[in-house]
């Protein structure tokens, strides 16, 4: 059968995506291992085989990015397993931001809570003087953050390890603090088709969403060197209550910037 019909053929299965001919087409790049690009040939019996059990697995409900076990971020490869967010374009515009404004040319990173490391991993490829350290409490993000750091050669400028960020303390000396928490009200989590897919340890961030930002915030400011950054990413409503937060820990020259959707973001500030 023609590449073309098989295409058509799987996105009329994926009722349940809104995107399901891009789904379909990313399904069968996996398959052929080629670029979308230039997928249209004929598929032999056993891609074919292949490809409709991919579109059965994603029919029901899983993630095309699980699925594949990988997702693109910041134009560069990631690989994924069940314990790792699924990397999100709008979390770009926080690494762009972060890369924008340092004027160090060897910054020290944290990145807190990395999941698969691509925040982290993205600051030390794209800022090439710096030293990042990745934690998170998942041992399964951080055995996929470990992978993705050898994927992009980062392994001898980057240090990942396990860190409850509740209840440990965290190292200290560090430019540059960034996290993307748990930021969902477990009430909003409990009714996500997200969470249903996607590790609810890197979703559900308590009862008002700001658990992880109270937690983290007065523990991030004793670990910044002076006129260090904190940045978060948050939901898309947050930004007035995590910049409060900041303000009352200490931090200055609190911002709020959105994302391409025009959302709230991200939320960054200075420690004095």
């Amino acid at each position: 059968m023609v590449t073309d019909s098989v295409l058509r053929r799987a996105a009329e299965r994926l009722t349940n995506s809104e995107t399901p001919l891009l789904d379909a087409r990313v399904l069968l790049s996996y398959v052929v291992k080629c670029d979308s690009r230039t997928l249209f040939r004929e598929l032999t019996e056993e891609e074919e085989a292949r490809f409709d059990a991919l579109v059965g697995r994603r029919a029901a409900g899983e993630p095309v990015a699980y699925i594949t076990g990988e997702k693109e971020f910041m134009g560069r490869r990631f690989l994924l397993n069940r314990d790792c967010l699924i990397p999100r374009p709008d979390t770009e515009t926080v690494v762009e931001d972060l890369i924008e404004t340092n004027k160090l040319p060897e910054p020290r990173i944290l990145d807190l809570c990395c999941g698969s490391g691509c925040i982290g991993l993205s600051l030390a490829f794209f800022i090439k003087g710096s030293r990042v350290s990745l934690c998170d409490i998942s041992e399964g993000a951080l055995d996929m953050a470990r992978k993705n750091a050898g994927l992009h050669g980062l392994e001898k400028r980057t240090e990942i390890f396990r860190l409850d960020v509740i209840s440990e303390p965290f190292p200290k000396g560090f430019d540059i603090i960034v996290s993307n928490p748990p930021y969902i009200p477990t009430a909003v989590a409990d009714g996500l088709e997200v969470t249903k897919t996607e590790p609810r340890l890197a979703l559900d961030g308590g009862e008002d969403g700001l658990d992880f930002y109270r937690a983290i915030t007065p523990k991030a400011f004793a670990a910044l060197n002076s006129g260090g950054v904190l940045a978060f990413e948050t939901g898309y409503d947050q930004g007035r209550a995590v910049s409060a937060i900041l303000r009352n820990s200490g931090f200055i020259n609190v911002t709020v910037k959105k994302d391409y959707g025009g959302n709230d973001r991200l939320v960054r500030g200075e420690k004095p």
